[in-house]
């Protein structure tokens, strides 16, 4: 039945279709293409003349947009133009705009992209409208937008077919501007702190940085396989050695692993780094860009997100890694002598680890399975093992651990910072025991990049070092449920595979991904 429904709603669709189509011919017959127009002069957006409505009352505006909705009643009708800052109604009378003006009108479509002109004037319900002199055809819609009423709400439609959810739902739109505004603001806020916006390469030999899978493609030119970056940070770092004493990149980085709410292969981070400081400086530059952002893009430094409320204006939790562990846990790791402790307490705790984890690997695996999930108040993590931190400082006093910290909200990671290792001798024996690491079976381990290697022994000075996760920043401060609501275009399965196991299970709904 759901089959026999579908079919007929496919009919109804592209009998629509085909009389746009004729509409089309039709126009283009009496030489009115509407695609051979190359631009209109618009004097205001929708939402202007709202706001400014007592000094445009009674004047010319000239608007451009997507009609939305058509009433055509006799000598006069009313429609609805969306553009980029709302959508505006329009009062469209035959003795203003014309007889044949006004016969094209009303052959125009839902989804048609309209130039409209008129005077600024408040209807008798009080609605501020555009009475209408001119409305032009710019642009002919040859599909059909999804019914009003419904909208556009399948998840999957919506994240393929992200310029018709962009149309059919405001939200969507406006969570994408916001999400510019936050990185227009991170831009300011490190402009005015002296650092410097760099671009570095994402095709690489070495992909380090990070623990993570990449991606591998070939160079023709070259005949050499390269691998797309996972990380920004070793480029940064050879340009503080080259003296750029404060740099920072917004790219996108690329990691071959899973999709859930918070993962897509490709996402955008930012990472900074700024001579003559240490992990410290990057807690202070971290809670003011934080309040910054959040005050320049909400206006408030307190959000809410799915009811839990933060408080970017107050001092920002500071916390080792092991007491961490000891206050959520239980378990004092100070007290955790061998390799043999960490496994029994593990085993008692059942957690699972690898034969390759070493003591620091573990006290990890307490981090992350007891304490993450209740850190939803901003707070530092700091003093991390230092079997997990290959490119980090040790802490002079306590050799297991390193300076780094890392930045939790609502039980996320947001931010990852070191005080970062600039001696070349420590950084090749920790490169070297990444690489014994990948010999087991670590395909997240680094390798050695010896340019890297040989650029820290031109010398590097102490600098503070961080990574910050842009798309889960934009997630918590629009209040997206997922990282795919705040990527214009998240990764996705082929069509095309999906359509083959729909055959296969002989259902018309799409096959589910992993969110």
């Amino acid at each position: 039945m759901a089959t026999q429904q579908n079919n007929g709603q496919e009919q109804d669709l592209n009998h629509l279709r085909k009389v746009r189509r004729e509409k089309l011919a039709e126009l283009q017959a009496n030489g009115q293409n509407p695609f051979e127009i190359t631009k209109y002069d618009v004097t205001h957006h929708s939402q202007e003349v709202k706001d400014n409505f007592d000094e445009l009352e009674g004047k010319h505006v000239v608007l451009a947009g997507r009609m939305m909705s058509k009433r055509v009643m006799g000598k006069a009708s009313f429609c609805n133009v969306q553009d980029l800052q709302g959508n505006i109604q329009s009062y469209v009378a035959r003795d203003s705009i014309g007889e044949e003006e006004y016969k094209a009108f009303k052959k125009m479509d839902i989804g048609d992209i309209v130039g409209l002109e008129g005077e600024v004037f408040k209807t008798k319900t009080g609605e501020i409208s555009i009475h209408a002199s001119a409305v032009k055809l710019l642009s002919k819609s040859l599909q059909i937008l999804p019914e009003k009423f419904h909208g556009l709400t399948n998840t999957d439609t919506r994240y393929r077919q992200r310029y018709v959810d962009l149309i059919m739902n405001p939200e969507v739109k406006d969570t994408f501007i916001k999400r510019s505004k936050i990185l227009t603001a991170i831009r300011k806020y490190l402009g005015n702190e002296g650092f410097m916006e760099v671009e570095t390469p994402m095709l690489v030999q070495n992909a380090g940085g990070a623990a993570a899978r990449p991606f591998e493609t070939h160079f023709n030119a070259l005949n050499e396989d390269l691998k797309l970056r996972i990380s920004l940070e070793l480029y940064l770092k050879r340009l503080i050695v080259g003296g750029l004493e404060r740099v920072y990149e917004i790219g996108r980085v690329f990691r071959n692993e899973g999709l859930d709410t918070r993962h897509n292969p490709e996402f955008t981070l930012m990472e900074l780094y700024q001579a003559y400081t240490d992990y410290h400086g990057m807690m202070d530059l971290t809670e003011n860009l934080y309040r910054f952002v959040a005050q320049e893009v909400l206006g408030t430094t307190q959000i809410v997100y799915k009811g839990i409320e933060m408080d970017l204006g107050k001092p920002f939790e500071r916390i080792t890694m092991v007491d961490a562990v000891k206050k959520y846990a239980g378990v004092d790791w100070n007290e955790v002598e061998t390799l043999e402790q960490a496994r029994e307490l593990a085993k008692a705790h059942n957690l699972e680890f690898e034969e390759r984890h070493k003591k620091g690997d573990i006290l990890n695996l307490f981090f992350e399975e007891y304490v993450e999930e209740h850190l939803l108040q901003p707070t530092f993590v700091m003093d991390h093992p230092v079997e997990i931190s290959p490119l980090t400082k040790k802490k002079p006093e306590n050799p297991d651990y390193v300076e780094r910290f890392e930045f939790f909200m609502n039980g996320w990671e947001m931010a990852n910072a070191y005080s970062e290792l600039n001696d070349p001798i420590d950084q090749r024996e920790r490169f070297k025991a990444q690489e014994e690491l990948l010999a087991q079976g670590d395909d997240e381990a680094n390798t050695t990049d010896e340019d890297f290697m040989n650029a820290l022994e031109i010398g590097m000075p102490p600098t503070g070092g961080i990574g910050f996760g842009i798309d889960r920043m934009c997630m918590l401060l629009t209040g997206a449920e997922a990282i795919r609501d705040v990527l214009l275009f998240p990764t996705m399965k082929s069509l095309g595979d999906v359509n083959k196991k729909n055959d296969v299970n002989n259902t018309a709904s799409e096959a589910p991904e992993k969110n």
